[in-house]
């Protein structure tokens, strides 16, 4: 599986489980679904993700967006 999988699988499972624990439990876990999109944005633009460079670093194979 390529960083840019990784990245985007993650990103998706941490929108899903912030949105639940906004609706079951607290309001505010919203405010990690908006942080989560709002980096998902940036590097959509800048090409810089954190995620992606550590798991470069770990040996992980890139692919087209995160190389």
């Amino acid at each position: 599986m390529s960083i840019d999988r990784i990245v985007l699988a993650v990103a998706g499972l941490f929108i899903m489980i912030s949105v639940t624990l906004g609706y079951y439990h607290h309001h505010y876990w919203l405010f990690f679904t908006l942080f989560v999109g709002l980096n998902l944005f940036q590097s959509a633009f800048t090409g810089f993700c954190p995620m992606a460079m550590m798991l470069k670093m770990i040996g992980k194979k890139p692919g087209q967006a995160f190389s």
